[in-house]
C-alpha cells in the first residue's frame, strides 16, 4: 500500500484526484491540505510514500514548501499551465499533471510512480534549484527557523554569509539559515543589488555606507547595522563598479 498527500488550494481540485485514484486501490489518500503550510505539517505528520501538490497556492507556493521539508517525497505535481514550470520538470525527469487533469494521463503518471520512488532526492535538489530562478521566487526568501516559517523580502536582507552546509541570512527581524550555497544566492539574487565582495560574503549594496582600505589591497565595508566585513581583490573590483566609483 502506497500513502499519500493530496496538497492543492482548490478542494475540487483535490477532489478530482481523489476520484482518480479509486482506480488504484493500493493507494491511500492520508491527508489533504490547502496550503504550503498544512503540507509541511502532514508531510512530517505521515511521511507518505509521495505526493499530489500544486504550485500556485496563497502564503507559499509549492516549490517554496519542497524547500522547507526535510525528507522530499515523491512529487506528482499538478497545476495550471506555466510554461517556466513546465520546462523545470521536464529537466528534471519530475512528472506532473496541468489541470484540467485529464484521467487518461493520471493513470499515465501513476504508473510510471514506482520508477520514481528511487530518484526523489537526485531529482529533487535540481528541480527545486531550477525552479528558484523563475522570477516570481527573486523578490522573496523563505525560511524556517524554530519550526516558525518566515518569508522574508530581499530588500530586508542586508548581507549572505557562508556558513557550512547553509547560509546565513541576516536580515532586519534578526538571522535566518538556508540550505543553499553561496553560489545559488549569487545566481538567483538580482546583481544590481546584492553583490559578492567575498567567497563568504554577499552584500546588499542599500546597506553600504562606507569602504575604508584595511592594509595594502584589503579592504573592509561598513553596513548600516554597524558591521564590518571583509572585501576581497575581486569583489572590490564588483563593489566599485556596483556603486559607480
Amino acid at each position: 500500500m502506497m500513502r499519500t498527500i493530496l496538497i492543492d488550494d482548490e478542494s475540487l481540485a483535490r477532489d478530482v484526484v481523489k476520484h482518480y485514484l479509486s482506480s488504484f486501490p493500493d493507494i491511500e489518500v492520508v491527508a489533504e491540505c490547502s496550503d504550503g503550510f498544512e503540507g509541511i505539517k502532514a508531510i512530517t505528520q505521515h511521511q507518505p510514500d509521495f505526493i499530489f501538490l500544486d504550485i500556485q497556492m496563497p502564503k507559499i507556493n509549492g516549490f517554496e514548501m519542497l524547500e522547507l521539508v526535510e525528507q522530499h517525497p515523491a512529487v506528482i505535481f499538478t497545476t495550471a499551465f506555466d510554461e517556466f514550470a513546465i520546462k523545470a520538470f521536464e529537466v528534471n525527469a519530475v512528472d506532473y499533471l496541468l489541470k484540467p487533469i485529464e484521467k487518461s494521463r493520471f493513470d499515465q503518471a501513476i504508473q510510471k510512480l514506482p520508477a520514481r520512488l528511487n530518484q526523489t532526492e537526485q531529482y529533487s535538489r535540481e528541480l527545486l534549484d531550477s525552479a528558484s530562478l523563475n522570477p516570481a521566487q527573486q523578490n522573496r526568501v523563505v525560511v524556517k527557523k524554530n519550526g516558525v516559517i518566515k518569508i522574508i523580502p530581499v530588500a530586508d536582507i542586508h548581507y549572505l554569509e557562508a556558513d557550512d552546509d547553509y547560509v546565513k541570512l541576516s536580515t532586519t527581524e534578526g538571522a535566518f539559515h538556508k540550505n543553499k550555497t553561496m553560489s545559488f544566492f549569487e545566481q538567483t539574487l538580482e546583481s544590481s543589488q546584492f553583490i559578492r565582495i567575498h567567497r563568504s560574503y554577499i552584500i546588499n549594496l542599500a546597506q553600504v555606507t562606507k569602504i575604508e582600505l584595511k592594509e595594502k589591497d584589503s579592504y573592509i565595508v561598513l553596513l548600516k547595522s554597524d558591521i564590518w566585513l571583509p572585501v576581497s581583490k575581486t569583489g572590490y573590483i564588483k563593489l566599485k563598479a556596483a556603486l559607480g566609483l
